[in-house]
């Protein structure tokens, strides 16, 4: 992963040059192996805790240049809170208190109540690299801090330095899912158009996946009518990617995943104010998600059977481009009425489920789109929008979002939304209108996946432009990843 520092895991010793960091909780008492390491310097922590009315809260910090008695030239103290922490988000708040001046730093897996166990240690690895993430490589004058990023060197002392390491390369693997998706979402629009982001996928063929890249011609071939039309408009083509992992079962049907790749969306003929249009190259946050997802379980081996798709369009108000009042046939015979051409992304969906229903026959599909606004007025930035036709599916997607933080929220479907998107021209029309937006486009997404247990996540307020975390500081936050890598571990691996 480009300038992410590099994690290395030993056991506890006394640090050579650099930054200490040690941990303190709400009772301000130091693990036994960090008393031990501090030495006389126990004591010095203790009275500047007095003096500083240091609480041990989580993320509270004491800070030390040049600690006598320590190699180390700066000590850094920080509060673990009174309860047992979240050990990723732990790592972020770390991460975030290293100076990028840093060359590098020992870190003391040590809590009061004991060392962290290997599953811990490797949580809070995750929480580092995940916070160490920036997107620079547009800037052509780099501050030296930034230039030293990937220069970092941490070292985590850590009780049983075997089984932390094998812990951490399920999370290495996962942190570099998050961080593709995460570039993917940053990158404009003019570098990463349609066929760029195919070929960017095509890239975790290395990792044993098995991809195909569905060009117009074969899409005009399948029915893909309605995921053309959206692109129709653009001097760039529309790409569908199909990528396969077969670790699971031999034979056993896949778990399956549907990502909306608009690369930019201008809302077509019924285009978008100008204001904040330039944040329209997050629009293939879900397609993003859906890569990163693949790259993880890739790259952890996971023995399950698993597909993504992504359908990949531009949106624009060209001459060709599709008009309010256009009806369309769908790829599974379905008649749309297009009200809206801005309501896009349901259309590209729509064709993906249908195929993926029929070709994979899979266990589930779940689909991830930054679909509706609707959902960032109900919802907010806290939580993405669950709709789903299976249980289940939905409560295992609850657990999954509590267990990483990746929350969701489950939002209503039934019958009677049906009569909002029912049209007097065709099947149905592509919008209902403000009223219950996030809800119909849901609805009409159903339509094409019949029985199949299906979930549909609405992540326009959670994929891009959410407010600083823990463990992002950037505008494409790479949501998804780990929920969904969470659902997979839990529940559908071998």
């Amino acid at each position: 992963m480009a300038d992410a520092p590099r994690i290395a895991f030993a056991a506890f010793a006394t640090p050579t040059k650099g930054v200490l960091v040690v941990f303190m909780n709400g009772e301000l008492r130091l693990g036994a192996a960090t008393s031990k390491l501090l030495g006389r310097n126990h004591d010095l922590v203790a009275r500047a805790a007095s003096a500083e009315k240091f609480t041990g809260k989580l993320g509270a910090v004491l800070d030390f240049l040049a600690p006598a008695g320590l190699q180390a030239e700066r000590l850094i103290v920080i509060g673990s809170g009174t309860q047992t922490p979240d050990f990723v988000k732990l790592g972020g708040i770390v991460m975030g208190k290293i100076s990028p001046r840093a060359a590098e730093a020992d870190i003391l897996l040590d809590l009061p109540t004991g060392a962290m166990k290997p599953d811990q240690a490797a949580d809070f690895a995750l929480g580092l690299g995940l916070r160490a993430y920036a997107f620079e490589r547009y800037k052509t004058k780099r501050k030296e801090d930034e230039e030293r990023r990937g220069k970092l060197r941490l070292k985590l002392g850590v009780a049983d330095v075997p089984a932390s390491r094998k812990a951490w390369g399920r999370r290495e693997a996962l942190c570099g899912g998050v961080v593709l998706a995460r570039d993917l979402v940053n990158e404009p629009a003019n570098v990463l158009h349609p066929e760029e982001f195919a070929r960017r996928a095509a890239g975790l063929k290395k990792l044993g996946v098995a991809v195909e890249v569905l060009n117009e011609a074969a899409l005009k071939k399948l029915g893909m009518r309605m995921l053309l039309a959206v692109g129709q408009g653009s001097a760039r083509e529309s790409r569908v990617v199909v990528m396969r992992l077969n670790r699971g079962k031999s034979g056993a049907a896949p778990v399956a995943f549907v990502g909306k790749g608009v690369c930019f969306d201008t809302g077509g003929i019924s285009i978008k104010p100008a204001a904040s249009m330039e944040d329209m190259k997050g629009d293939m946050a879900g397609a993003a998600c859906v890569v990163g997802l693949m790259r993880a379980l890739a790259a952890r081996k996971a023995a399950v059977n698993a597909v993504g798709v992504i359908g990949l369009v531009e949106n624009m108000p060209d001459g060709k481009a599709q008009r309010p009042g256009d009806i369309v046939t769908s790829m599974s015979g379905q008649t749309i009425e297009i009200i809206n051409t801005d309501a896009e992304g349901r259309l590209v969906l729509a064709d993906l489920l249908w195929y993926v229903k029929n070709r994979f026959k899979p266990k589930f599909i779940i689909d991830l789109a930054t679909l509706t606004g609707a959902i960032l007025v109900a919802l907010g930035h806290e939580h993405a929008g669950l709709f789903a036709n299976d249980e289940r599916l939905a409560e295992r997607l609850l657990q999954a979002g509590t267990a990483t933080g990746e929350r969701v929220w489950r939002m209503p479907l039934g019958p009677d939304y049906d009569k909002l998107i029912d049209s007097k021209f065709a099947d149905v029309k592509n919008t209902g209108g403000r009223n219950a937006g996030s809800v119909t486009a849901a609805q009409f997404l159903q339509r094409f996946v019949d029985k199949t247990p299906w979930a549909h996540l609405d992540i326009a307020g959670t994929a891009f432009g959410t407010p600083p975390s823990d463990i992002n500081a950037s505008w494409g936050s790479g949501w998804g990843v780990r929920l969904l890598d969470r659902l997979v571990g839990d529940h559908y691996e071998k």
